[in-house]
């Protein structure tokens, strides 16, 4: 099994990025051309590594390679979107790896790519590329080539050797937990080894509701990839498990006028097998909450009139400062509602609520995640 740690600090070793590995310092698939280009990358690296896995690690820096890392991203649905843009995808997976330095809400991501054989292309125009263009790296670059040779294989027995050089073991594992039951211990840390052989590290803040156990300020990691399967400081959470599986409800909390209820959002079992594999299984909950449409009417409205307060630089009142908390989930459930304009205000009022305050960027970065996760279901 591989440690995810020590592997992307053996990808960092070789300092440039080159044929088979990619260093970003964010990405943002919210935007089409953020969006774009990651497809690109992953269209390209996925091309010139026929025969190994490629990667594209995420919140480096690219001058000197300091390790400055990146919000937890939630990639359970990102397939989807590899699926709909590109013709022949290869296998895409996004996983978060906590480093001891970094702060707790912040990971370093790692994008797996395992080509399947065929050249990838795009499937249709997104931003200023075109369906059907092929991409590939030369060297550090991902350019547009035309195909007509077949690709030659120089990348095998040096990724293969990074990844021997990541194996885990019993040493990174048992410190792996006793680092994990030190950092949470404010939050009932908690472990379990699954088929003697896995080990999962969980923690969070215990609530009651109607004889029901709920967690918040949840932090999961699979300690033996040292890699973060879950974390939230907003959700409610439950969790329960057997000596085969362990299963995540996660509850997003939606409401109007100071009314608010928890819908289910997703649930995630982690299957665990005698073969010291294991697999995840994503499942969407969530029904959208329907409203009157009069009230969102209003509700829209007076989200569009702060909004247009902030862009002017305009003092807002007791009220609109309280309506303001709320303004990312209102704009979300209108745009849930048919209300289909909500979106583009939701995206054109980010770099005002990030400038208003982190508690009000962190709304909005949870409305956004939400939305992400029902657009690719």
């Amino acid at each position: 099994m591989i440690n995810k740690r020590l592997l992307i600090k053996n990808l960092l070793a070789h300092n440039d990025e080159n044929s088979f590995y990619d260093k970003k310092r964010k990405i943002d698939i919210s935007e089409k051309e953020g969006k774009a280009k990651f497809l690109k990358h992953i269209c390209a690296l996925s091309n010139s590594n026929p025969k190994n896995n490629s990667f594209i690690v995420i919140g480096v820096d690219d001058e000197d390679n300091n390790i400055v890392g990146v919000d937890f991203f939630d990639d359970s649905k990102i397939q989807n979107l590899i699926n709909a843009y590109l013709s022949n995808p290869p296998i895409v997976q996004y996983e978060n790896i906590p480093f001891p330095h970094l702060p707790d809400d912040k990971v370093v991501g790692l994008v797996t790519i395992r080509p399947i054989g065929k050249i990838t292309s795009l499937r249709k125009n997104i931003w200023k590329y075109y369906g059907g263009s092929v991409f590939f790296r030369d060297g550090s670059m991902s350019m547009p080539k035309v195909f007509d040779i077949e690709i030659k294989d120089v990348n095998s027995k040096i990724v293969e050797s990074i990844e021997a050089h990541a194996q885990n073991n019993i040493e990174y594992t048992l410190d792996g937990v006793f680092d994990f039951m030190n950092k949470r211990k404010d939050y009932q840390p908690q472990y379990k080894v699954f088929k003697e052989y896995f080990v999962l590290c969980w923690a969070g803040q215990k609530k009651y509701v109607k004889d029901e156990t709920f967690f918040s300020r949840v932090d999961i990691e699979l300690v033996n990839e040292q890699v973060r399967l879950f974390f939230s400081t907003l959700d409610e959470v439950s969790i329960s498990y057997d000596d085969d599986s362990f299963k995540i409800v996660e509850y997003v909390s939606l409401g109007l006028q100071n009314s608010y209820k928890y819908y289910p959002l997703e649930e995630t079992i982690i299957q665990f097998g005698n073969n010291a594999n294991y697999h995840i299984d994503t499942k969407l909950l969530f029904q959208p909450p329907q409203f009157d449409k009069k009230v969102l009417h209003h509700i829209y409205n007076a989200n569009n009139a702060i909004l247009e307060k902030l862009k002017k630089g305009l003092t807002l009142t007791s009220n609109e400062e309280q309506d303001l908390k709320n303004l990312p989930a209102t704009y979300l459930i209108c745009y849930l509602n048919l209300f289909h304009e909500a979106i583009d205000k939701l995206n054109e009022s980010r770099p005002y609520l990030k400038d208003y305050s982190e508690e009000m960027y962190l709304t909005f970065k949870e409305s956004l995640r939400i939305l992400r996760k029902v657009k690719y279901s």
